[in-house]
Protein backbone atom coordinates (compact mmCIF):
# COMPACT_ATOMS: atom_id res chain seq x y z
CA UNK A 1 0.00 0.00 0.00
CA UNK A 2 3.16 2.41 0.91
CA UNK A 3 4.60 1.97 -2.41
CA UNK A 4 1.15 2.36 -4.77
CA UNK A 5 0.77 5.58 -2.30
CA UNK A 6 4.33 6.54 -3.40
CA UNK A 7 4.56 5.92 -6.64
CA UNK A 8 1.07 7.62 -7.36
CA UNK A 9 1.44 10.49 -5.40
CA UNK A 10 5.26 10.65 -7.69
CA UNK A 11 3.56 10.27 -10.89
CA UNK A 12 0.68 13.47 -10.01
CA UNK A 13 3.60 15.67 -8.82
CA UNK A 14 5.85 14.36 -11.83
CA UNK A 15 2.82 15.56 -14.57
CA UNK A 16 2.37 18.99 -12.42
CA UNK A 17 6.73 19.93 -13.18
CA UNK A 18 6.47 18.62 -16.44
CA UNK A 19 3.80 19.95 -17.48
CA UNK A 20 4.85 23.64 -16.30
CA UNK A 21 8.37 22.47 -17.78
CA UNK A 22 6.64 22.34 -21.79
CA UNK A 23 4.79 25.65 -20.71
CA UNK A 24 8.40 26.90 -20.58
CA UNK A 25 9.61 25.62 -22.90
CA UNK A 26 6.64 27.29 -25.60
CA UNK A 27 5.27 30.06 -23.86
CA UNK A 28 7.55 32.89 -25.72
CA UNK A 29 5.72 31.14 -28.73
CA UNK A 30 2.96 33.72 -27.61
CA UNK A 31 0.23 31.22 -28.65
CA UNK A 32 -0.98 31.00 -24.96
CA UNK A 33 -2.57 34.25 -24.66
CA UNK A 34 -2.67 34.00 -20.83
CA UNK A 35 -0.75 34.98 -18.04
CA UNK A 36 1.23 32.58 -15.91
CA UNK A 37 1.06 31.57 -12.36
CA UNK A 38 3.30 29.10 -11.94
CA UNK A 39 3.07 26.27 -8.82
CA UNK A 40 7.22 25.10 -9.40
CA UNK A 41 7.48 24.10 -5.66
CA UNK A 42 4.37 23.43 -4.37
CA UNK A 43 3.23 20.24 -5.91
CA UNK A 44 3.37 18.28 -2.62
CA UNK A 45 0.38 20.10 -1.14
CA UNK A 46 -1.26 20.50 -4.68
CA UNK A 47 -0.76 16.04 -4.61
CA UNK A 48 -0.57 15.13 -1.11
CA UNK A 49 -4.19 16.99 -0.50
CA UNK A 50 -5.90 16.28 -3.84
CA UNK A 51 -4.80 12.81 -3.61
CA UNK A 52 -6.81 12.31 -0.30
CA UNK A 53 -9.83 13.38 -1.65
CA UNK A 54 -12.23 11.93 -4.00
CA UNK A 55 -13.46 12.91 -7.84
CA UNK A 56 -16.91 14.13 -5.76
CA UNK A 57 -15.30 16.20 -3.59
CA UNK A 58 -15.14 19.67 -4.36
CA UNK A 59 -12.35 22.32 -4.91
CA UNK A 60 -12.31 26.23 -5.24
CA UNK A 61 -9.17 27.72 -5.37
CA UNK A 62 -7.09 30.94 -6.79
CA UNK A 63 -5.28 32.04 -9.54
CA UNK A 64 -2.13 29.69 -9.13
CA UNK A 65 -4.29 27.14 -10.44
CA UNK A 66 -1.94 24.25 -12.47
CA UNK A 67 -0.82 22.00 -9.88
CA UNK A 68 -4.07 21.75 -7.73
CA UNK A 69 -5.96 21.46 -11.35
CA UNK A 70 -3.60 18.51 -12.63
CA UNK A 71 -3.61 16.60 -9.62
CA UNK A 72 -7.23 16.70 -8.72
CA UNK A 73 -8.43 16.16 -12.56
CA UNK A 74 -5.26 14.33 -14.33
CA UNK A 75 -6.96 16.17 -17.41
CA UNK A 76 -3.60 17.16 -19.55
CA UNK A 77 -5.67 17.57 -22.66
CA UNK A 78 -8.42 19.61 -20.80
CA UNK A 79 -5.43 21.80 -19.42
CA UNK A 80 -3.53 22.56 -22.77
CA UNK A 81 -6.71 23.23 -24.67
CA UNK A 82 -7.41 26.00 -22.34
CA UNK A 83 -4.21 27.23 -22.52
CA UNK A 84 -4.02 27.22 -26.27
CA UNK A 85 -7.54 28.91 -26.75
CA UNK A 86 -8.88 25.75 -28.08
CA UNK A 87 -12.13 24.68 -28.62
CA UNK A 88 -11.70 21.37 -27.64
CA UNK A 89 -11.32 23.31 -24.14
CA UNK A 90 -14.80 23.00 -22.07
CA UNK A 91 -14.50 26.84 -21.54
CA UNK A 92 -13.17 27.36 -24.96
CA UNK A 93 -10.48 29.80 -24.19
CA UNK A 94 -12.18 32.00 -21.87
CA UNK A 95 -10.40 30.51 -18.49
CA UNK A 96 -6.90 30.98 -19.46
CA UNK A 97 -4.30 29.85 -16.78
CA UNK A 98 -5.97 32.01 -14.18
CA UNK A 99 -9.90 30.46 -14.26
CA UNK A 100 -9.82 26.83 -14.82
CA UNK A 101 -12.77 24.96 -14.17
CA UNK A 102 -13.88 21.27 -14.21
CA UNK A 103 -16.84 20.71 -12.26
CA UNK A 104 -17.03 17.21 -13.22
CA UNK A 105 -14.29 16.20 -11.56
CA UNK A 106 -14.72 18.08 -8.46
CA UNK A 107 -12.93 21.31 -10.01
CA UNK A 108 -15.58 23.99 -9.46
CA UNK A 109 -13.47 27.06 -10.43
CA UNK A 110 -10.89 29.75 -9.90
CA UNK A 111 -10.73 33.59 -9.22
CA UNK A 112 -8.12 35.72 -10.09
CA UNK A 113 -9.29 38.42 -7.71
CA UNK A 114 -7.28 37.22 -4.13
CA UNK A 115 -9.73 35.85 -1.65
CA UNK A 116 -13.35 36.23 -3.83
CA UNK A 117 -13.24 32.37 -3.69
CA UNK A 118 -13.38 31.28 -0.69
CA UNK A 119 -17.01 32.81 0.50
CA UNK A 120 -18.14 30.94 -2.78
CA UNK A 121 -16.42 27.43 -0.93
CA UNK A 122 -17.93 28.32 2.26
CA UNK A 123 -21.39 28.17 0.42
CA UNK A 124 -20.96 25.05 -1.46
CA UNK A 125 -20.27 23.48 1.94
CA UNK A 126 -23.16 24.54 3.72
CA UNK A 127 -25.38 23.55 0.07
CA UNK A 128 -23.61 19.90 0.52
CA UNK A 129 -24.30 19.92 4.72
CA UNK A 130 -27.92 20.53 3.70
CA UNK A 131 -28.21 18.21 1.03
CA UNK A 132 -25.91 15.30 3.47
CA UNK A 133 -23.95 14.36 0.35
CA UNK A 134 -20.91 13.81 2.69
CA UNK A 135 -18.67 16.17 0.04
CA UNK A 136 -15.55 18.35 1.32
CA UNK A 137 -15.13 21.34 0.08
CA UNK A 138 -11.59 22.15 -0.06
CA UNK A 139 -10.65 26.37 -0.39
CA UNK A 140 -6.95 26.73 -1.54
CA UNK A 141 -5.16 30.17 -0.96
CA UNK A 142 -2.08 31.81 -0.97
CA UNK A 143 -0.88 33.50 3.04
CA UNK A 144 -1.90 36.93 1.26
CA UNK A 145 -5.26 35.99 0.85
CA UNK A 146 -5.80 36.31 4.81
CA UNK A 147 -4.94 39.58 4.51
CA UNK A 148 -8.41 40.35 2.94
CA UNK A 149 -11.30 40.67 4.79
CA UNK A 150 -13.93 37.99 3.54
CA UNK A 151 -11.19 35.01 4.66
CA UNK A 152 -12.41 36.37 8.34
CA UNK A 153 -15.84 36.37 7.45
CA UNK A 154 -15.74 32.89 5.84
CA UNK A 155 -14.25 31.17 8.30
CA UNK A 156 -16.36 32.79 11.04
CA UNK A 157 -19.32 31.68 8.92
CA UNK A 158 -17.86 28.18 8.62
CA UNK A 159 -16.63 28.01 12.27
CA UNK A 160 -20.23 28.93 13.35
CA UNK A 161 -22.17 26.83 11.27
CA UNK A 162 -19.79 23.74 11.45
CA UNK A 163 -19.24 23.20 7.85
CA UNK A 164 -17.17 20.60 6.25
CA UNK A 165 -14.87 23.27 4.47
CA UNK A 166 -11.35 22.43 4.59
CA UNK A 167 -9.46 26.14 4.28
CA UNK A 168 -5.77 25.03 2.86
CA UNK A 169 -3.43 27.80 3.01
CA UNK A 170 -0.33 27.75 0.68
CA UNK A 171 1.83 29.63 2.85
CA UNK A 172 5.35 31.28 0.79
CA UNK A 173 5.02 34.50 3.67
CA UNK A 174 4.85 36.25 -0.14
CA UNK A 175 1.75 38.29 -0.90
CA UNK A 176 3.15 39.09 -4.28
CA UNK A 177 6.69 40.32 -3.49
CA UNK A 178 5.52 42.23 0.04
CA UNK A 179 6.68 39.86 3.04
CA UNK A 180 4.63 38.99 6.29
CA UNK A 181 6.97 41.09 8.58
CA UNK A 182 5.52 44.15 6.39
CA UNK A 183 2.12 43.85 6.38
CA UNK A 184 0.75 41.77 9.50
CA UNK A 185 0.75 42.85 13.21
CA UNK A 186 0.94 39.54 14.64
CA UNK A 187 3.14 36.24 14.32
CA UNK A 188 1.16 33.09 13.36
CA UNK A 189 -1.88 33.04 11.32
CA UNK A 190 -2.75 29.29 13.08
CA UNK A 191 -2.59 30.56 16.62
CA UNK A 192 -5.72 33.19 15.60
CA UNK A 193 -7.44 30.69 13.84
CA UNK A 194 -7.03 28.38 16.54
CA UNK A 195 -9.46 30.81 18.74
CA UNK A 196 -12.50 29.54 15.79
CA UNK A 197 -14.41 26.72 16.46
CA UNK A 198 -12.17 24.76 13.49
CA UNK A 199 -9.62 22.08 13.49
CA UNK A 200 -5.81 23.30 12.56
CA UNK A 201 -2.63 22.12 11.64
CA UNK A 202 0.50 23.85 10.46
CA UNK A 203 3.81 22.22 9.33
CA UNK A 204 6.60 23.36 7.66
CA UNK A 205 7.18 20.08 5.21
CA UNK A 206 7.75 19.67 1.10
CA UNK A 207 7.10 15.45 1.93
CA UNK A 208 4.05 14.67 -0.20
CA UNK A 209 3.62 11.53 1.74
CA UNK A 210 3.32 13.63 5.12
CA UNK A 211 0.36 16.28 3.33
CA UNK A 212 -1.20 13.78 2.28
CA UNK A 213 -1.73 11.77 5.53
CA UNK A 214 -2.48 14.32 7.08
CA UNK A 215 -5.06 15.66 4.81
CA UNK A 216 -6.71 11.78 4.95
CA UNK A 217 -7.07 12.32 9.04
CA UNK A 218 -8.69 16.09 8.50
CA UNK A 219 -11.17 14.42 5.91
CA UNK A 220 -11.63 11.55 8.45
CA UNK A 221 -12.75 14.02 10.93
CA UNK A 222 -15.27 15.73 8.84
CA UNK A 223 -16.66 13.06 6.84
CA UNK A 224 -17.90 11.74 10.59
CA UNK A 225 -18.75 14.89 12.02
CA UNK A 226 -19.06 18.30 9.34
CA UNK A 227 -16.59 21.09 10.68
CA UNK A 228 -13.90 23.12 9.21
CA UNK A 229 -10.62 22.51 9.29
CA UNK A 230 -7.54 25.11 8.45
CA UNK A 231 -4.65 23.43 7.22
CA UNK A 232 -1.28 25.84 6.54
CA UNK A 233 0.92 24.61 4.63
CA UNK A 234 4.64 25.93 4.28
CA UNK A 235 6.45 25.95 0.59
CA UNK A 236 8.65 28.31 -1.37
CA UNK A 237 7.41 29.45 -4.72
CA UNK A 238 10.53 29.03 -7.41
CA UNK A 239 9.46 30.97 -9.94
CA UNK A 240 8.24 35.17 -10.12
CA UNK A 241 5.07 35.51 -8.91
CA UNK A 242 3.53 35.73 -12.56
CA UNK A 243 5.21 34.27 -15.31
CA UNK A 244 7.79 31.78 -16.47
CA UNK A 245 11.32 32.71 -15.24
CA UNK A 246 13.12 32.92 -12.14
CA UNK A 247 13.74 36.49 -10.58
CA UNK A 248 16.42 36.57 -7.77
CA UNK A 249 17.09 40.39 -9.45
CA UNK A 250 14.16 41.55 -8.63
CA UNK A 251 15.71 42.28 -4.71
CA UNK A 252 12.95 41.13 -2.81
CA UNK A 253 14.46 37.66 -1.93
CA UNK A 254 17.89 36.17 -1.88
CA UNK A 255 19.13 33.18 -4.61
CA UNK A 256 20.64 31.61 -0.90
CA UNK A 257 17.11 30.90 0.02
CA UNK A 258 15.96 29.41 -3.17
CA UNK A 259 18.95 26.79 -2.77
CA UNK A 260 18.15 25.65 0.52
CA UNK A 261 14.90 24.88 -0.38
CA UNK A 262 16.03 23.45 -3.65
CA UNK A 263 17.44 20.54 -1.41
CA UNK A 264 13.80 19.91 -0.46
CA UNK A 265 12.04 20.02 -3.69
CA UNK A 266 8.90 18.00 -3.23
CA UNK A 267 9.72 16.01 -6.69
CA UNK A 268 13.09 14.94 -6.27
CA UNK A 269 12.43 13.91 -2.30
CA UNK A 270 9.51 11.87 -3.99
CA UNK A 271 11.91 10.00 -6.60
CA UNK A 272 14.43 9.27 -3.33
CA UNK A 273 11.67 7.49 -1.82
CA UNK A 274 10.66 5.74 -4.22
CA UNK A 275 14.58 4.19 -4.90
CA UNK A 276 14.62 3.60 -1.17
CA UNK A 277 11.03 1.59 -1.48
CA UNK A 278 12.58 -0.40 -3.90
CA UNK A 279 12.03 1.28 -7.29
CA UNK A 280 15.16 0.66 -9.45
CA UNK A 281 16.15 3.86 -11.46
CA UNK A 282 14.86 2.46 -14.96
CA UNK A 283 11.28 1.82 -13.79
CA UNK A 284 10.88 5.03 -12.65
CA UNK A 285 12.64 7.04 -15.53
CA UNK A 286 10.19 4.45 -18.01
CA UNK A 287 7.25 5.97 -15.93
CA UNK A 288 8.80 9.26 -16.48
CA UNK A 289 8.96 8.62 -19.84
CA UNK A 290 5.09 8.05 -20.28
CA UNK A 291 4.24 10.81 -18.30
CA UNK A 292 6.58 13.08 -20.84
CA UNK A 293 5.09 11.92 -23.64
CA UNK A 294 1.45 12.15 -22.76
CA UNK A 295 2.19 15.74 -22.47
CA UNK A 296 4.10 16.17 -25.51
CA UNK A 297 1.57 14.38 -27.36
CA UNK A 298 -1.06 16.00 -26.10
CA UNK A 299 0.45 19.93 -26.44
CA UNK A 300 0.61 18.57 -30.23
CA UNK A 301 -2.29 17.37 -30.94
CA UNK A 302 -3.84 20.66 -29.25
CA UNK A 303 -1.41 22.97 -30.87
CA UNK A 304 -3.24 21.71 -33.83
CA UNK A 305 -6.64 22.07 -33.20
CA UNK A 306 -9.33 24.43 -33.94
CA UNK A 307 -8.88 28.07 -32.30
CA UNK A 308 -12.09 28.95 -30.51
CA UNK A 309 -14.21 31.45 -32.28
CA UNK A 310 -14.76 34.81 -31.43
CA UNK A 311 -18.79 33.63 -31.16
CA UNK A 312 -17.89 32.11 -27.52
CA UNK A 313 -16.76 35.36 -25.76
CA UNK A 314 -20.85 35.88 -25.86
CA UNK A 315 -21.67 32.46 -24.83
CA UNK A 316 -22.25 31.13 -21.21
CA UNK A 317 -21.67 34.94 -19.66
CA UNK A 318 -24.37 36.95 -18.34
CA UNK A 319 -25.56 39.62 -20.59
Amino acid sequence: MNKKLSIELYKKMYLIRCAEKQIQKYYHEDEMKTPMHMSMGNEAIAAGVCHALTESDQIFTTYRTHSIFLAKTGDVNEFFAEMYAKETSSLKGKGGSMHLCLPKKGFMGTSAIVSAHIPVAVGCAWANKINKNRKIVVAFFGDGAVDEGVFWESLNIASLMQLPVIFVCEDNELAVHSHIKERRGYNSITEIVKKFRCQTLEIDSTDAEEIYNLTSKAIDVLRKKPEPYFMNFKYYRYLEHVGINYDFDAGYRKKDEFKKWLKRDPVSLQRIRLMKSGYVNGEIKKIEKEILNEVVFTIKNVKNAKLSSTDELHKGVFQ
